[in-house]
């Protein structure tokens, strides 16, 4: 049977008839009752390096959402439109032509436009994966915004650019609407100064270039979740957060504090992804360019595009395809493998890090749905506390840890838009404080 390793409670929706069944009532008369109740809407955008999420939200209290899309394969021949009404129960997919992120948002918003009045929409939050050295808290997007992020482009060339794009394609369809930016790398900024440096010439750390750390959204989300759930002492002790995905990486966290991660000056560090390599030897730069006539853009694309579980399986950058063919292709077995080890060996060196370890969550598409991978990374940590219960862990329970075990070991779904939408409700309560 497949694994449903959808990236996000919405998304895991859309392939679970009975979950939109089960909140239609309750969520129809959540979205009825906003136009007359709700002081408006806010909209979410989550762009990835060839995907767009979009979810609109009623303003509470609490925060509903009440629809939600996503555009898939963006640069590929043929991209995919998912659109979910959540207050209605109904869900469509259609192709579309997507050769850009711009080129998404009409679709997007035409279908937006047809289920609430535009003049209510409040403001629209962006994820922006990187706000370099200057920013730690969401801002509202005004020309000097803009012009750093600009300035921050060749950091994250992957994603800055399409993110730019999008502000300005959403700033002449709606000129008068604010838009904030919400930055990945907000949850590391206050990573101990040796976990943020790099070890080459110190001018560059003055120019900015150091470890920064991504997925910062996903793990502000997830830490909230913890204390929400009634495990304010996980939440304050020793936490390891593994936010496994087609981007994937861990963050070690002590007392709501991030003291390390992964990712480094760009999303391509740490553990081998989907198609990123994760850290590499930085000799193979002048090696591939002395052996190839490797090209520094060609590099990029190599590390970015074409490795990590693509590069060693040679089939496909999809755990789930590698996981099916491991019995009979070694190259998927080593692809798989290299995956489990790496996350393994991150946790062990944060455990050192934290000086112990308290909990483990596991969230993201692969964290979330793959009980195989969660076991393979956490077989062998039993000198740890980490022992899985392994009925718990292959129905994807909350806890997925043996009663009694020194670490509790947790699934927790990530929700990184409703973490924009937070964000962006909040910058809009304080700017409404400062106005009386």
């Amino acid at each position: 049977m497949p694994i449903d390793w959808g990236e996000s409670r919405d998304q895991k929706s859309l392939g679970h008839p009975n979950a939109l069944k089960s909140t239609k009532v309750k969520e129809t008369v959540s979205l009825r009752e906003s136009h007359q109740a709700s002081p408006g809407f806010i909209l979410t955008l989550n762009g990835g390096s060839s995907s767009l999420k979009c979810s609109l939200f009623s303003v509470g209290p609490p925060l509903i959402r009440v629809l939600s899309a996503m555009v898939e394969r963006i640069g590929f021949p043929e991209s995919l439109l998912t659109l979910t009404d959540v207050a209605g129960g109904t869900c469509e997919r259609r192709p579309i032509p997507a050769a850009h992120h711009k080129d998404s948002v009409e679709p997007l918003l035409a279908w937006v436009e047809q289920k609430v009045k535009m003049a209510d929409l409040m403001a629209i939050g962006h994820r922006v994966v990187h706000g370099g050295h200057q920013y730690s808290q969401p801002q509202r997007i005004t020309p000097e915004v803009m012009r750093e992020l600009r300035r921050l482009s060749p950091y994250d060339p992957e994603h800055l650019p399409a993110e730019i794009e999008l502000i300005e394609t959403l700033g002449r369809r709606y000129p008068s609407l604010p838009q904030v930016a919400c930055f990945d790398t907000a949850f590391h900024r206050d990573m101990p100064r040796v976990a943020r440096l790099l070890p080459i010439p110190r001018r560059y750390d003055a120019a900015g270039v150091q470890r920064y750390g991504f997925h910062g959204l996903s793990y502000a989300f997830l830490m909230k979740e913890l204390r929400r759930i009634g495990a304010p002492h996980e939440a304050s002790g020793r936490v390891i957060l593994a936010h496994l995905g087609n981007g994937a990486s861990l963050a070690a966290v002590q007392a709501g504090r991030s003291l390390d991660t992964t990712m480094g000056f760009t999303p391509t560090a740490g553990l081998p992804m989907s198609t990123r390599s994760g850290d590499l030897d930085p000799g193979l730069v002048s090696y591939l360019s002395r052996t190839e006539g490797m090209s520094v853009e060609q590099f990029h694309t190599m590390v970015n595009h074409q490795s990590g579980l693509l590069g060693v399986s040679e089939t496909s950058s999809d755990l789930r395809d590698l996981l099916a063919s491991e019995p009979h292709d070694p190259r998927a077995a080593e692809a798989v493998a290299l995956f489990c080890y790496q996350a393994k060996k991150w946790m062990g060196s944060f455990v050192a890090v934290l000086g112990g370890l308290d909990t483990l969550v596991f969230s993201g598409g692969i964290g979330e749905h793959s009980a195989v991978i969660r076991s393979r990374i956490c077989e062998g940590l039993e000198f740890l506390g980490v022992a899985l219960d392994e009925a718990r862990n292959s129905t994807n329970a909350a806890i997925i840890s043996r009663e009694g075990s020194r670490v509790t070991v947790r699934v927790i779904p990530t929700d990184e838009e409703s973490e924009i939408a937070s964000a962006v409700h909040r910058l809009l309560d304080e700017r409404r404080g400062h106005a009386g």
